[in-house]
């Protein structure tokens, strides 16, 4: 049977279809990702008469919408969402939810002189040659000689007949032509996802999500189509809790289900430390109920393959949905979350300024959920969590192969005590070398994001350390209220001496410091600044810092992991004070992580 036929249509019809909702966009298609500068360039190809590839319809077929309607008479979008939001954006200036979940404009900037197009930004605001939004003149709010005759009036030295020529090449963009390819409203769902896969795994290729997530939402006879948005939903309201509302206004059949009711927590909730994909979500929730951690069993197991047999049962398929279902209420209960959340802080996490990988989030997520379920303690699980994540950091355990290590722990936790398997972790991998050579040898970088100088933050957070010449404000007071990263050695002074740029942003030559603190420290060498403070200490006078007694300022030291002979160094002595801070940092992560 033939699956498709091809068929030519104008940018307006096909535009005027999706306003009047004759073109769907069906729940297995994604948000929208593009960035603005690819929408600036879709509409430079239409100007310029170069193709801009195929979309794919569905006709007329019987399948759940994204807002819970069915879409009788109508071409479901099948592939193509992302030059479709694109033109809707760019022509007629609709809004997009963009990839962070934000309500947005996308204005798109035309320079009839050389015929360009740009992102618009203030500089092009403030340029009277650029027409700021093309959406006037493309959607016929404004018409050709209007938007002619007032160009000229603001750039009367322009000749009027370049810029008619321009702009009447520009309005014309909605009058190019749009290939469709449209498949026969005979294919079922299941065949349709497949060709959705196929299509985009030549592209922009899908993760193993992306088709769970497809395969989830093809699936009406087990829930998956409302499980599918009950994932999507948590993801959304997780960075925007007002979306809460448009959930209730815009999707009344599902604000009644019991997945809404059990997120309906996160409309007052702005906690930042963890806010999970999508992505997140269907790995955390199936890692912890099928003790597997590749989601191509997923897939497999949600068409109801039997993995001995190779055969697919619907018994299989709809335990599955059950399970994966259960996975899914246990994420996003507001109970296990904060819970979670709350052990995650007790480590000294409280910023996901932190919080590099998510892989080890999730898999710490994974931990709790699974330890709960089999009933263990919860002294014992918050201890047994701290120290998985902060040990899956220290050793970048999912910084490579997440999905073979996710498969890996799992089936170990599964089939022994996690206090079992994490003592045989620590005692391979965290041993004495680790912590006197491996570690300090780890932290010769310049990488400020490095996940070992955010461990050191966490364990600085943890002792309710005090930030560097601080008497009062505590370093994790700088790490939530945005405090910056200033340099012990002062950088134009190593820059002046001839320092490398590697070699001065080292993060043993970090430490978190109030702004104005290091405003008073300048760019002097230790022995010069650490002189000035000392004086200032014994006359009283608090000119830099609040610390009042030399027994203070050598305690801040101690805090800090700052060697006390700082206090006599300058530029020689940068190299072996980077060795000995190193040190003094490896042993506070290892006393650290000996009291989690």
């Amino acid at each position: 049977m033939q699956k498709y036929s091809v068929n030519q249509h104008l940018v307006e019809t096909v535009l005027a279809w999706v306003n009047s909702g004759e073109i769907a966009i069906p729940e297995i298609q994604r948000p929208f990702v593009w960035d603005s500068s690819k929408v600036r360039d879709l509409m430079d190809s239409l100007y310029q008469g170069f193709p801009i590839g195929y979309i794919i319809a569905w006709r007329n077929p019987n399948v759940r919408l994204k807002d819970g309607s069915v879409s009788e008479g109508k071409k479901v979008l099948i592939d193509g969402q992302q030059r479709i939001t694109a033109l809707t954006a760019a022509i007629l200036g609709q809004y997009v939810i963009d990839k962070h979940y934000r309500r947005v404009k996308i204005r798109i900037a035309f320079d009839p002189i050389n015929e360009r197009f740009e992102v618009q930004n203030p500089a092009i605001l403030k340029d009277k040659t650029w027409l700021p939004d093309i959406a006037d003149a493309l959607s016929g709010k404004v018409g050709l000689i209007r938007l002619v005759r007032e160009y000229s009036a603001l750039n009367p030295d322009v000749e009027e007949e370049q810029i008619e020529q321009s702009f009447s090449r520009l309005t014309s963009i909605v009058k190019k032509p749009i290939g469709m390819i449209e498949l026969v409203p005979e294919l079922d769902i299941e065949t349709v996802t497949e060709i959705f896969i196929r299509i985009n795994s030549k592209g922009v290729v899908l993760s193993q999500a992306d088709f769970a997530m497809s395969k989830i939402a093809a699936d009406t006879t087990h829930g998956g189509n409302v499980l599918r948005k009950a994932i999507d939903y948590f993801s959304h309201l997780a960075v925007a809790p007002e979306f809460h509302d448009k959930i209730v206004d815009h999707d009344q059949e599902f604000a009644r289900t019991d997945f809404f009711k059990k997120m309906a927590w996160l409309k007052n909730e702005n906690e930042e430390l963890y806010n999970p994909t999508y992505n997140d979500v269907i790995r955390v929730a199936f890692t912890s109920q099928f003790n597997r951690g590749r989601l191509s069993d997923l897939v497999s197991l949600l068409s109801g393959r039997n993995f001995e047999t190779r055969v697919y049962e619907e018994a299989i398929m709809a335990d599955s949905y059950k399970r994966l279902t259960d996975g899914v209420n246990s994420f996003i209960g507001e109970t296990n979350f904060k819970r979670f959340l709350m052990i995650i802080k007790s480590a000294g996490f409280i910023s996901s300024k932190l919080i590099r990988s998510m892989n080890a989030i999730n898999f710490a997520y994974i931990v709790y959920l699974k330890l709960r379920d089999q009933g263990v303690n919860q002294v014992a699980i918050e201890q047994y969590v701290r120290k998985w994540f902060v040990y899956s950091i220290l050793t970048g355990r999912y910084s490579g192969a997440p999905e073979s290590l996710f498969d890996f722990d799992i089936r170990q936790i599964t089939q022994k005590s996690m206090g079992e398997y994490l003592q045989e972790k620590e005692e391979g991998e965290l041993s004495e070398a680790f912590w006197n050579a491996s570690l300090p040898q780890s932290m010769d970088t310049s990488v400020a994001s490095s996940p070992y100088f955010h461990v050191f933050l966490a364990a600085q957070v943890k002792a309710n350390d005090k930030g560097f010449l601080s008497s009062d404000v505590l370093v994790g007071d700088l790490v939530e209220l945005r405090g910056d990263i200033h340099h012990l050695f002062p950088k134009d002074y190593l820059k002046k001496h001839g320092i490398a740029r590697g070699q001065y942003n080292q993060i043993a030559n970090y430490v978190y410091m109030q702004s104005e603190v290091n405003v008073k420290v300048g760019n002097k060498p230790p022995v010069e600044y650490f002189g000035i403070i000392r004086e200032q200490i014994q006359r009283n006078d608090r000119q830099i810092s609040g610390i009042v007694t030399e027994q203070d300022l050598l305690s801040n030291l101690e805090a800090n992991c700052v060697p006390a002979g700082i206090m006599e160094m300058s530029i020689d002595d940068y190299p072996g004070f980077l060795l000995e801070r190193r040190k003094l940092m490896a042993l506070k992560i290892k006393e650290y992580y000996s009291t989690l």
